[in-house]
């Protein structure tokens, strides 16, 4: 077994930051647990968004810096734009026509480094060439639930798309199972992922390149969660399945805590009210619900007549030339002054979630905003917007830890009325006590930091072994 400082993984992950704040995650569990070096390679203002690396561990972690390319027609890309959460939905194609460009630099920074390992994200296909010409293994790092990515897999050998997306596909995972897409969630799908963008290949074949050459796949998951799942995706692609964990941020003291008034006024507010009582309102900083949307989430909000705390990133069509311009109905802030709290821009989510007085949460359905609400035992209500969301939602409602915002199938639409009944039968009705009580348990798996350490210290022994020992075991019950 070679030691582990002389262990060093490249890593790279795609930007957006739902895969960028997984992919650090795990670079800081692997110094730590591991002593692994870790390279990783991104943009520099998107790097300077991301955590710091905490003082311990700068000597095994380094942030590797390209400037990312700007390309001839600079309409199609903004100057400052450097991840996804800073472009609207149809011009991430151009984020990726630039992030191809970094192929070359890259292939250099690999070529003088010639690490042990590259850990690579579904989008950077070419790394496939330049892994092969240096003779270095490849692990693909999947930050989606294995549930979507299982699906996703046995629906492609089920049938023509995006057809095959609308129907569940137990009999490819051999075991029952309720995931599938509502049809305009898959004709969505099928547009943004199936098909050639301006970058000129797709997401799917993109992923797809990637999942061929690797020699395992990594995934942001653990056996108590998923095993079905787990156990599904290493039979239909016949490579090792390496669970590694629900990569929830490390826990460090913030010495800002103190000083940040916003987070005062909000602990404040939370302080007086009863213990799981509110309602946490959190979409993502990738989220970008309309204004009809936003306004039916607050009316639904408002008829449900639960005490909530809603941090609302500032839309895009709410004008950013004055700031006092309010993005959510006219008299709602005024109308419910005592009943909850708006936060418009980033706040405290961690610290939030952890108060006693958060008894639920209504989320978009990424998997990062699901660990960090049942990591403290909250029941969840999803409502989905894009990608995997949809699967996401109905692998919650699967496990019996929350239940989906129905949606109108022919025009997609949800009311005010569709948001508040889920609000109250998740929140407080009798019929979704059980629901309830199956989250709070939930805290057991999603909050237990020694069972999620276990994952990253047998990937730990796997990157020291050179892949030579398959980790990936069979479930002995479905979690």
């Amino acid at each position: 077994m070679s030691k582990s400082e002389n262990v060093h993984v490249v890593m790279l992950p795609w930007s957006a930051f739902g895969h960028l704040i997984p992919f650090s995650n795990l670079s800081l569990a692997l110094a730590e647990l591991g002593g692994i070096h870790v390279s990783f390679i991104s943009t520099p203002k998107t790097i300077q968004r991301l955590p710091k690396v905490p003082p311990n561990l700068t000597h095994l972690v380094k942030l590797v810096e390209f400037p990312l390319p700007s390309l001839d027609d600079n309409t199609l890309l903004p100057e400052d734009a450097e991840a996804s959460v800073d472009l609207p939905l149809e011009k991430i194609q151009y984020l990726k026509v630039a992030y191809d460009l970094l192929r070359e630099p890259i292939k250099k920074f690999i070529a003088d480094q010639k690490p042990d390992w590259i850990i690579v994200d579904f989008f950077q296909n070419w790394i496939v060439e330049i892994a092969e010409a240096y003779n270095i293994p490849i692990i693909h790092l999947s930050v989606f639930s294995a549930a979507s990515r299982a699906f996703l897999i046995a629906a492609r050998a089920s049938g023509p798309m995006p057809e095959s997306l609308t129907l569940p596909v137990s009999e490819k995972l051999h075991f029952p199972s309720t995931l599938a897409y509502r049809s305009y969630e898959a004709a969505e799908l099928f547009s943004l992922s199936f098909q050639e963008d301006a970058s000129g290949e797709s997401y799917a074949q993109r992923s797809a390149k990637v999942l061929r050459a690797c020699r395992a796949v990594a995934i942001r998951s653990c056996k108590e969660f998923e095993g079905d799942y787990l156990d599904a995706m290493h039979k239909l692609i016949s490579k090792p399945i390496i669970p590694v964990g629900l990569l929830s941020p490390p826990s460090c003291v913030d010495l800002n805590i103190n000083r940040d008034q916003s987070w005062q006024r909000i602990l404040k507010w939370l302080n007086q009210q009863n213990p799981q009582s509110v309602l946490f309102v959190g979409l993502g900083s990738e989220c970008k619900p309309s204004k009809d949307q936003v306004y039916e989430i607050a009316h639904g909000i408002e008829l449900s007549k639960l005490p909530f705390l809603w941090i609302l990133q500032k839309p895009k069509w709410c004008s950013t030339t004055l700031d006092d311009v309010d993005p959510l109905p006219e008299g709602f802030r005024a109308r419910n002054a005592e009943k909850g709290v708006v936060h418009i821009g980033w706040a405290r989510q961690k610290e939030i979630l952890a108060h006693s007085s958060i008894g639920g949460a209504l989320v978009q359905g990424g998997l990062g905003s699901i660990v960090e609400t049942l990591q403290h035992g909250h029941v969840l209500v999803v409502l989905p917007f894009v990608h995997e969301q949809g699967l996401n939602a109905r692998l919650i409602v699967e496990k019996g830890f929350g239940i989906e915002v129905e949606r109108n199938e022919e025009n997609r639409l949800f009311t005010r009325k569709d948001i508040a009944k889920a609000l109250m039968y998740a929140m407080v009705s009798e019929e979704g006590k059980e629901m309830r009580e199956r989250a709070r348990k939930a805290i057991d798996v999603f909050g237990d930091i020694q069972l999620q350490n276990s994952y990253i210290v047998s990937f730990v022994e796997y990157l020291k072994n050179k892949g030579n020992k398959t980790l990936f075991c069979r479930p002995q019950g479905h979690g």
